[in-house]
């Protein structure tokens, strides 16, 4: 029997400090939250996989990769669509992922946080270590693909929209890849305005979504009942017996009616799970169905024929055109999803150490997790501009859709096979059994996609390739440039008796120097001391510290150590999805007692030139990569919002 997994995982504090933790995800004391979380569900978690009616179906039997519309045809790929919504996302999304929450919080790299807590203390074996950097690897290469898959969303779930056009008169035909481009850019422009306020709508709008293409669907299947049949898996089997080779390669398009299900685990955080749970089983579950069996139900009518677009065919000629506009602006609402969640997935990059600081704003003085990366923002609006201007038609990208979920859909499953056994401390049988059944869901998928990797599924992994090796080489260079200064630092036991037996000249004031490692001096108090051969009165080294969590409670954010000869130490507790405030953390200090005037104070901040002749192990390429990083990357005064004419700067020269 699988043992259930605890409802909340506490980790433990990387600074030995005992945190009070409290959940990250909403709650829910009436069920009028519940319901009124459930409608917000339906806006942004499942905004994606509520578009997939759009293009799903149509693909699996578009021309020429398609296969033929016949009664077992139709049987087949309405069961396999069935059973991947039941297997895929209610059984393993909602069943299991969603219970691997972070303190509350979900996503891939929440989900890195919590399986490598303690595997990020020094004290590993050769194997533990070589396991932990798989998972870092494999956790940075599924959140880089899902970045991929943030570009390609919007552009194939509005294309697939304004597709309608289409249908309705070919008239509209060289307007749909135009229209495309004016949405899609002025969505990315309104995103520095924040989406509070269009997002109070996006819950209803989804929920007239869902109603319309469940309404379309009905009737569709009361005409045709014989495909309710497909509940039946033997039909599934039966397919792929009749279509053999052909019948696998057509999971390649089965595989976009689950787009969207990271979303479920990724948005945990801003909804909770029950609230997920309920949108999906009474509204976007049946939803769905009703509008696949409709249309598999209306290709029956054309057996042995051909229809362009089943989607759209199902709604009659008056409700076309509303129905366009309808579907346009779900396609906005799940592209919006999705880009908000590539910006939270910045924001944890940045604070767990592996990218460089980027610009991060605050787009709602109530909700912490409304963040706008201007740097992210731009830049995929012009990757969907030049995939909208390469691709132009929604089946164009069905390839490149399909690799992006199902990659990052099984190093999902892997990583959650180290939850089970780490973190749930399940027995090695039980813990395979689950694997292997996702795993035996998810990479025939996968396989199925990969076959199209020249027809476009090069572009995701050729994307998620790409920001990998930021990542990682930004992670590994970090890595490299704090041993080298660590090497130049003293202990602090060693530093502060030597100031006993030579008292240096102190001047009137307060300096703050940060520092990644306590315990020691850092190298910029040192280059300050050697050179000006003075110090002030108060000295105060300060650490920010990134917690595996996804928020840190303000009564846990500063804790204060009193050292000799005026000194101490403070370090401030930030979760990965918060941005530090660096003048905010001595406020709160000079409240909990620490003879401190924030707007009084003198930072010294090192600003690093980095060498590319040391012998760190890093290929050159990498070096020079990290260098052009580092040297673009948003200066550490504007990122901790530290006062600029508060700011001294002492250079040094670092090799890696």
């Amino acid at each position: 029997m699988l043992v259930s997994p605890p409802a909340m995982y506490k980790p433990e504090s990387t600074t030995g400090v005992d945190l009070h933790l409290t959940s990250h995800a909403p709650v829910i004391r009436s069920p009028k939250d519940l319901a009124r979380l459930a409608l917000g569900a339906l806006g942004v978690v499942y905004g994606d996989i509520g578009t997939s009616p759009l293009y799903a179906i149509k693909e699996c039997f578009a021309a020429p990769h398609g296969v033929g519309i016949s009664l077992p045809n139709v049987l087949g790929i309405l069961s396999l669509v069935f059973w991947a919504l039941l297997m895929i996302v209610a059984v393993k999304y909602i069943g299991f992922v969603m219970r691997a929450d972070n303190h509350g919080d979900g996503g891939i790299l929440a989900l890195l946080a919590l399986v490598t807590e303690q595997r990020s203390h020094p004290k590993r074996g050769e194997s533990g270590h070589k396991r932990w950097l798989v998972l870092v690897g494999l956790a940075l290469f599924g959140a880089a693909l899902l970045w991929a898959d943030g570009a390609i969303t919007p552009v194939i779930s509005v294309l697939g929209a304004l597709e309608g056009l289409d249908v309705a008169t070919p008239v509209f035909r060289p307007w749909v890849v135009p229209l495309t481009l004016v949405i899609l850019v002025t969505l990315f422009l309104a995103q520095r305005r924040g989406t509070a306020g269009i997002g109070a709508v996006f819950g209803p709008v989804m929920a007239i979504w869902f109603g319309s293409i469940a309404a379309l669907g009905l009737p569709s299947i009361l005409r045709h009942p014989e495909v309710l049949a497909a509940f039946n898996p033997v039909h599934a089997a039966r397919f792929f017996v009749a279509n053999g080779w052909h019948g696998f390669l057509i999971l390649g398009s089965v595989v976009l009616c689950v787009t969207g299900s990271e979303a479920l685990y990724a948005d945990m955080g801003h909804f909770g799970r029950r609230p997920i749970r309920l949108a999906w089983f009474i509204v976007v579950f049946p939803a769905l169905l009703l509008s696949y069996f409709g249309q598999g139900a209306y290709l029956l009518d054309h057996v042995g024929g051909a229809v362009e677009n089943p989607f759209y065919a199902l709604a009659p000629a008056w409700f076309l055109y509303p129905l366009v506009i309808i579907a346009t602006t779900a396609a906005v609402i799940a592209s919006q999803a999705l880009i908000s969640g590539a910006f939270s997935l910045a924001q944890q990059a940045i604070q767990l150490g592996f990218s460089p600081r980027l610009t991060i704003k605050h787009t709602s003085g109530e909700a912490s997790g409304q963040v706008y990366v201007p740097e992210v923002n731009y830049l995929l609006m012009f990757s969907c501009v030049l995939l909208t201007l390469t691709f132009r038609r929604s089946g164009n990208l069905a390839a490149a859709y399909g690799i992006a979920v199902m990659g990052t859909m099984v190093i999902t499953t892997i990583l959650l096979y180290s939850v089970e056994r780490r973190i749930w401390k399940w027995r090695a049988l039980p813990a395979l059994a689950l694997a292997a059944l996702f795993m035996a869901i998810d990479l025939p998928f996968l396989a199925a996609n990969l076959v199209k990797v020249l027809s476009g599924g090069w572009v995701p992994l050729l994307a998620a390739l790409f920001i990998y090796v930021v990542l990682s080489t930004w992670k590994r260079g970090r890595t490299a440039v704090r041993r080298q200064l660590e090497g130049a630092s003293v202990p602090l036991d060693y530093f502060l008796p030597r100031l006993a037996e030579n008292p240096p000249t102190r001047v009137p004031g307060t300096a703050v120097f940060m520092t990644s490692t306590m315990g020691v001096t850092p190298a910029i108090l040192l280059h300050h001391f050697k050179h000006n051969k003075v110090l002030h009165e108060r000295v105060i080294l300060l650490t920010i510290v990134t917690e595996g969590i996804p928020e840190v409670a303000k009564r846990d954010r500063v804790k204060i150590r009193e050292l000799s000869h005026g000194f101490c130490e403070l370090i401030a507790h930030y979760g990965f999805m918060q941005t530090p405030n660096v003048p905010n953390v001595l406020r709160r200090a000079a409240e909990q007692g620490l003879a401190v005037e924030p707007d009084a104070v003198s930072y010294f901040l090192g600003r690093e030139t980095i060498l590319t002749t040391g012998r760190t192990g890093m290929a050159k390429w990498r070096k020079n990569l990290f260098v052009y990083l580092a040297r673009n990357a948003r200066p550490a005064n504007a990122f901790f919002r530290i006062p600029p004419n508060r700011v001294i700067e002492l250079g040094a020269q670092v090799e890696i």
